[in-house]
């Protein structure tokens, strides 16, 4: 089975000249679901995970399974004012203007081993802010993990660029 089969293309999305990669019709295609995070949790079986962080909102579902898989916890990084306690955020900087990001302050201890999933890697922004993020409360990122790799964007690049080891699945080139 191909990883890339199961990902749907669709043009033009969210604005002309984008070509949008869609995991929904991974997600729904339970052999292709379940060899993405098998392939995702592989370099790290056996190992100390502590927690897998997830980005909002794909990141959730990916990486509740591979917190599964690893018997470790999950901890969402979501966009500001979505969490309920104490948190802390991070700003960074979007193609035009900023946006932001938040964790709960509770949610990652000192030492703690983590892993940063995602669906998707283009620009790494939101990547790098998340890996801040964990940084700032002390945890240590092991490792951040996509589905989908856009290499012409640089992300994976910026966060190799920060001593974060990047496992991708699949490459797209273009945006």
């Amino acid at each position: 089975m191909n990883l890339v089969d199961s990902i749907r293309t669709i043009p033009d999305y969210p604005k002309p000249g984008i070509l949008f990669r869609d995991i929904t019709t991974l997600l729904g295609a339970p052999r292709a679901f379940r060899r993405a995070v098998d392939e995702l949790v592989q370099p790290w079986a056996g190992s100390k995970i502590d927690k897998v962080a997830g980005i909002e909102a794909r990141g959730f579902i990916v990486g509740g399974a591979v917190a599964h898989q690893l018997s470790a916890g999950f901890v969402p990084i979501r966009k500001t004012g979505k969490l309920p306690h104490e948190t802390i955020s991070v700003t960074y900087a979007l193609e035009y203007g900023t946006d932001a990001i938040e964790v709960h302050r509770d949610a990652i201890a000192p030492g703690e081993q983590v892993i940063l999933v995602d669906d998707l890697v283009a620009t790494g922004g939101t990547a790098a802010a998340a890996v801040e993020l964990i940084r700032s409360l002390g945890g240590t990122v092991v490792a951040a993990c996509f589905i989908i790799d856009l290499p012409d964007l640089g992300g994976a690049d910026k966060l190799r660029a920060l001593d974060v080891p990047v496992r991708t699945l699949v490459s797209f080139e273009g945006h």
